[in-house]
């Protein structure tokens, strides 16, 4: 999966690391776990409506049915929005948990799944479920065009957060080359700048591709929350990414949690080194810490809250 995504999204790098630093960085959970979780999680929550939503992704001559949830605050609107790019587990109990904070906060949030119309396991593992090249790209897209059709959503105002392997989307739907190389392959791309142009902003917490994206250049405002003792997505590159891109004039800040894991953010997760997953940057090429940090999960809600403030409303 990896290998093809870099291919498409970033420069050439070397083959091992395309072929696995990105797709494994969520925690391996059965879908219909997340999924029953979902429900007890949202269940009750009468004054943020919620629904099931279908939309196309916008891979040329290709599109898929994409289905998402749909979170969205009490009132007619219209409101400013989040689409939420799950990691390579796929849909998560804390994504919905996420999707309640953001709709209590006044947006709409936008949860999509990638794996489930195209029957990918999310097991963290490369293997022969792997998404098309860019399909995650297509989709966060799609989720857009979806959103912006919405008389309830300002269409101007809608970022793109992703965790882990969602997190890349969330930095390549920004980033000026990512852009310009879905318009060479035919994708119709909306116009920076205009009414309903592209994404107003990206969020990536604790994301893969950072290493891919040191010699490019985001052309909305970025925020990258990283713990610094991640062993999976490691911190230094993420710095030298945003630290490049500032260098180079762009609205790009990222924020680093002394101590703090893989799934800092994860309400719940235990310290455990998760030894099923792929990750190119430990010795054998598997496992990965993880845990629950309470203090960086809360300074990370309060990050956000500010920068979607500052970009959205």
């Amino acid at each position: 999966m990896v290998g093809r995504l870099l291919a498409a999204f970033y420069r050439s790098v070397r083959a091992r690391a395309r072929r696995r630093a990105i797709s494994w960085y969520a925690r391996p959970v059965y879908r219909v776990i997340a999924a029953v979780m979902a429900a007890t999680l949202l269940a009750g929550c009468a004054a943020h409506a919620r629904q099931t939503v279908r939309f196309s992704s916008i891979t040329p001559g290709a599109p898929l049915t994409i289905e998402a949830t749909m979170v969205r605050p009490a009132g007619p609107g219209p409101f400013p929005a989040v689409v939420q790019l799950h990691g390579c587990a796929g849909l998560e109990a804390q994504s919905f948990r996420w999707a309640r904070w953001f709709a209590e906060r006044g947006y709409v949030a936008l949860v999509v799944d990638s794996f489930g119309p195209r029957g990918v396991k999310g097991d963290c593992r490369s293997g022969p479920d792997d998404p098309p090249i860019t399909a995650r790209f297509d989709d966060a897209f799609g989720a857009l065009l979806y959103l912006q059709s919405r008389p309830d959503v300002r269409a101007d105002r809608v970022a793109a957060i992703g965790w882990s392997q969602g997190g890349v989307y969330a930095m390549a739907v920004i980033n000026g080359p990512s852009l310009d190389r879905a318009r060479r392959r035919g994708v119709a791309m909306p116009t920076i700048g205009s009414t309903t142009g592209g994404f107003a902003a990206g969020i990536g917490v604790y994301p893969g591709g950072c290493f891919s994206l040191v010699n490019e250049q985001v052309v909305r405002p970025l925020l990258v929350l990283i713990g610094e003792a991640d062993d999976w997505t490691p911190a230094a590159k993420c710095r030298e990414m945003v630290e490049a891109m500032r260098g180079r004039g762009a609205d790009a800040t990222i924020v680093t949690y002394p101590g703090a894991y893989h799934y800092f953010d994860v309400e719940g997760q235990r310290l455990e080194v998760q030894t099923q997953v792929e990750n190119d940057n430990r010795a054998g090429g598997f496992g990965a810490t993880v845990s629950y940090q309470a203090e960086a999960a809360s300074d990370a809600h309060r990050r956000v809250e500010e920068f979607l403030a500052r970009h959205l409303k």
